[in-house]
């Protein structure tokens, strides 16, 4: 089988979950089979590799096309670069398209080559209204790009319940032709290291507990509602927050006034790393920490969480999509209850209780050392159990010759 995977994000450019998801994925796939198929990867950036039936082509943006697009530029690179993706797919079988950055070429690649396609659903444009901060009314391109691969791909790719039943709810598919298939954590890589002099680097005191955040500076991760919970924070503890990539400037300078304020009125030290930390060093502030924390307010599935799982470290999370098929609660760790303004408008309704209830989860766990030990171990297991990249490649693959076969 010919498989044509079309991605915005892949390695060394990986900013968010999606990216993650499919640089594992392919490798994973070729490893599995790569003697019996062949995987063209299609991607957005510089990247060129070649192997026994594996390559990678990135496609360049255009910038000097697009400087009267002002607002929208970004998203007509996007559009640009899909019909340059969609003359570079010139064999295939099937085409596995991720986000809306790949919609449009995946539709042409479909109609071109008649052949199936397959998009994997990481989030949905409907359920982050913030968007429209970031690119304007290119927003109404991407969530028009959005339906429109729902309407025409051949199936669909939920990585959890929550978001199967978020597409349902939004573009009302055949439910039959979406298939719930999760993420994954590779457990060799993510697995529990203890180097002290890593937290030392980052002025974390090694011989003090702390909380730890990680993830980008934008709506979507709560990180503004985990500040505002700080100063309820019990004293004793470090704050160890690993956030940066601003989705703009305006919520950039509004963290650093919500840092300064919650650094005058909370007990606890509080540590803002604010460049993207390796992944050999994310370990290791994970494998330390005393608990992670995600107060996203809206995630389809939070990988996130399964890297701190992988490492043993006990979560308290906003009970939000796909969540909670990830953290089991009082088993490996603790949902905190979440309340969104509206199916539209996932902001927390009363954002002073969730950053009150956030602090509640964090400081039960925080009292509670022996318990957090024994969830930090189960958390380790349950990812071991459910969420193998194999499995998850398997089951990809099985999908992808079911659709080819009807």
């Amino acid at each position: 089988m010919k498989i044509l995977m079309i991605t915005n994000e892949y390695p060394p450019h990986i900013y968010g979950g999606a990216g993650v998801h499919v640089d594992y994925l392919c490798r994973e796939l070729v490893r599995l089979d790569g003697a019996r198929h062949q995987l063209q990867v299609l991607c957005f950036g510089d990247q060129r590799e070649t192997g026994a039936n594996f390559s990678v082509a990135g496609i360049a943006g255009m910038p000097e096309l697009f400087r009267q697009a002002g607002a929208n530029e970004k998203v007509i690179d996007v559009l640009g670069r899909n019909i340059a993706v969609t003359g570079l797919a010139a064999s295939a079988d099937v085409v596995h398209c991720h986000t809306w950055y790949t919609y449009l070429a995946g539709c042409l690649v479909k109609q071109f080559l008649d052949i199936p396609m397959i998009i994997t659903v990481h989030s949905l444009e409907p359920k982050r209204p913030w968007k429209r901060e970031q690119i304007g009314t290119g927003y109404n391109v991407s969530s028009w790009l959005e339906k429109t691969a729902m309407d025409n791909a051949d199936g669909i790719i939920a990585v959890s319940q929550g978001m199967k039943n978020d597409i349902i709810d939004c573009y009302r598919p055949d439910p039959e032709k979406i298939r719930v298939i999760y993420n994954g954590i590779d457990t060799g890589q993510y697995q529990r290291t203890l180097k002290p002099e890593i937290l030392a680097s980052y002025g974390i005191n090694p011989l003090k507990p702390y909380v730890l955040f990680v993830g980008r500076i934008t709506r979507q991760k709560g990180i503004i509602h985990l500040v505002h919970a700080l100063p309820y924070i019990e004293e004793g503890v470090q704050i160890v927050l690993c956030a940066g990539a601003p989705d703009t400037e305006a919520i950039a300078q509004e963290m650093r006034v919500e840092v300064e304020r919650a650094r005058a009125g909370a007990p606890n030290d509080i540590i803002w790393i604010p460049e993207m930390v390796p992944v050999e060093w994310i370990v290791v502030l994970y494998s330390h920490a005393a608990l992670f924390v995600c107060p996203s307010v809206y995630e389809p599935f939070g990988i996130i969480n399964l890297e701190a799982m992988a490492c043993g470290a006990p979560v308290v999370a906003a009970a939000v999509g796909g969540i909670p098929e990830v953290v089991v609660h009082g088993q490996t760790g603790i949902l905190v209850p979440f309340d969104p303004v509206s199916s539209a408008n996932p902001e927390p309704l009363r954002p002073e209780q969730y950053a009150r209830d956030l602090a509640a989860a964090i400081n039960e766990l925080l009292r509670a050392p022996e318990r957090r030990q024994i969830m930090g171990a189960e958390s380790r297991r349950r990812v071991e159990a459910h969420f193998q990249w194999e499995a998850i490649a398997r089951q990809t693959l099985d999908y992808y010759e079911e659709l080819r076969k009807a």
